[in-house]
C-alpha cells in the first residue's frame, strides 16, 4: 500500500504543474491580444512558444507516468492472482486427501447397518412370535438400515461436490423423474393398504381370511416406514439439490428387496393366508422392476453426462 501511495502522489504532480502552465498560457494568450506593442507582442509570442513547448512536454511526462503507474498496478494484480491461485489448489488438493477414505468408509457404513444385520442375524432371535416385542425388534433393524443410509448419502454427497468450496453444486433432476419416483411410492403404498382393507370390510372376498393385527404389523408395518422415510430423504435431496439424487431410490429399494423376502419367511411363522403371501410376492416383483428401471435411468444419465462433457470440449477449444 505505501508503495501504491507514494506512485499516486508522484503521478499529480505533473498534472498540477500542466494544470498551472495552461492557467498561466491563457492569461498570456489574453495579455497578449489585449497589448498593442509589436516589441511586446514579440516578447509574449516567444514566451507562448516557450509555454506551449512545456505544456507538452508536462503531458508527455503526464502520460508516461500514468503508463507506469497503470503497469505497476496490474502487475500488482497478476502476482495477487497468482498467489491467490496456488493457495486454492494447495486447499483443494487437501481436501481431495481427505475425500479418499470415504470412497470405503461409505460403502462399509450401508453393507454394517443394512446387508449384515439382514443377511447374517438369525430371525429367530429378532422374531419371537406375533406380538409387540417382534415388531418393535423389526423396526428397531430398519431403524439402523435407516441411521446407515443417512451416513452413506452424507457422504456420497460430500464424495460428488466439487473440488473448490466456493463453487456452487445445484443439481436438479428432471419433473418426470421425480413424477416416476412419487407415482412408485404412491403405488407401493396403496396396493396394500387397499388390499387390507377390503379384507378387514369384507368388501372382497377372495381375500379371506383375514390376517390379524398384530400379523399384518408385523408383515407389512416395518415395509410402510421404510416408504415414508424414502419419500422424506428424497423431497430434501430435491430441496437441497443434492447430486445423491440419483441414487437415493437406489439405496432404499435395494433394502426394500430384502425387507419384503423377510417378510415372505415370516408369513410361514404367522400362519398368513395365500392370499397374503401372493400380495408379497407381488411387492416383491413390483420393486424389483422399479429398481431395475432406476439402474437403467443411471446407465443413461452416466451417458447424458458424457456427451455434454463432450459437445462442451469443442466450445472450449474454440474460444481459446
Amino acid at each position: 500500500m505505501g508503495r501504491v501511495f507514494k506512485l499516486s502522489v508522484s503521478a499529480r504532480r505533473p498534472l498540477i504543474i500542466s494544470h498551472v502552465l495552461h492557467d498561466y498560457l491563457c492569461i498570456q494568450t489574453r495579455h497578449i491580444q489585449v497589448s498593442s506593442s509589436p516589441e511586446t507582442f514579440a516578447h509574449g509570442f516567444r514566451d507562448l512558444t516557450v509555454l506551449r513547448f512545456a505544456e507538452e512536454a508536462g503531458s508527455i511526462v503526464l502520460d508516461k507516468t500514468e503508463n507506469m503507474f497503470e503497469s505497476i498496478l496490474s502487475e500488482s494484480a497478476e502476482e495477487e492472482e497468482k498467489v491467490n491461485s496456488a493457495a486454492q489448489k494447495r486447499t483443494n488438493s487437501q481436501v481431495q486427501v481427505l475425500k479418499w477414505p470415504i470412497w470405503l468408509l461409505g460403502p462399509s457404513v450401508l453393507l454394517t447397518s443394512g446387508m449384515a444385520p439382514t443377511l447374517w442375524l438369525p430371525l429367530s432371535s429378532v422374531f419371537l412370535g406375533s406380538n409387540v416385542v417382534s415388531l418393535l425388534s423389526l423396526i428397531g433393524l430398519d431403524c439402523i438400515f435407516n441411521l446407515g443410509a443417512t451416513l452413506f448419502l452424507l457422504m456420497a454427497d460430500s464424495c460428488a461436490r466439487p473440488k473448490d468450496p466456493s463453487q456452487s453444486c445445484n443439481s436438479k433432476p428432471p419433473f418426470s423423474y421425480k413424477f416416476w419416483n412419487l407415482f412408485s411410492l404412491i403405488t407401493g403404498f396403496l396396493v396394500p393398504t387397499l388390499l387390507l382393507f377390503g379384507s378387514q370390510s369384507g368388501l372382497l372376498a377372495s381375500l379371506q381370511p383375514q390376517l390379524p393385527f398384530l400379523s399384518t404389523a408385523v408383515l407389512l408395518f416395518p415395509y410402510f416406514i421404510l416408504l415414508a422415510v424414502q419419500t422424506l430423504t428424497e423431497i430434501l435431496t430435491w430441496h437441497w439439490q443434492s447430486p445423491v439424487w440419483l441414487v437415493t431410490p437406489v439405496v432404499y429399494e435395494a433394502y426394500r428387496i430384502l425387507q419384503l423376502m423377510r417378510g415372505l419367511t415370516l408369513s410361514a411363522e404367522v400362519n398368513a393366508p395365500v392370499w397374503v403371501v401372493h400380495m408379497l410376492r407381488g411387492l416383491v416383483s413390483w420393486w424389483v422392476l422399479i429398481l431395475g428401471m432406476q439402474l437403467m435411468r443411471v446407465a443413461w444419465f452416466a451417458g447424458f453426462a458424457s456427451r455434454t462433457t463432450t459437445s462442451q470440449q469443442p466450445q472450449s477449444v474454440a474460444s481459446k
